[in-house]
């Protein structure tokens, strides 16, 4: 008996086995080091002018959401499943719906996101790495070709 085709390209695929670990999560420095990153991410939401229409997307208090972003990188970066256990499935694309994203969103993310590796990631290497992986996901929840905050 064959399989029927996936209809989406991520659906016929098994997930690795928990010995074969994303070798970032370590790199990287573990829970610690994450936790730093979301920190320095947000307080360069936080502080840059250029960046103010994603930071009005979030709520006045950020502590929830950075405790959301430090589970979902723990385990995005293959660490302990920590986010998934909790919420589920992450479906990035579909939790982001409810804002309109474009390249001038994704490009304010994606500058808070690169301060805070600069800050925080001292091998190169491994902030380039992370830096083309951090640009799909974030390619992946544009959801509007216009801004509405440029």
């Amino acid at each position: 008996m064959t399989n029927p085709t996936p209809t989406h390209p991520h659906e016929g695929l098994k997930p690795l086995p928990q010995i074969l670990s994303n070798p970032h999560f370590e790199a990287i420095g573990g829970e610690a080091s994450i936790t730093q990153l979301v920190d320095r991410f947000y307080f360069y939401m936080d502080t840059l002018p250029e960046v103010a229409g994603i930071r009005a997307m979030h709520e006045p208090d950020l502590n929830h959401t950075k405790l959301v972003l430090v589970k979902f990188l723990i385990e995005w970066l293959g660490g302990p499943k920590v986010y998934s256990v909790e919420r589920g499935h992450p479906r990035l694309r579909q939790k982001h719906m409810n804002f309109s994203i474009g390249e001038a969103e994704r490009d304010a993310w994606m500058l808070c996101m690169r301060r805070a590796m600069e800050d925080v990631v001292s091998d190169v290497t491994l902030r380039q790495q992370l830096e083309q992986a951090f640009m799909k996901t974030a390619d992946f929840i544009v959801n509007h070709k216009e801004s509405k905050h440029t």
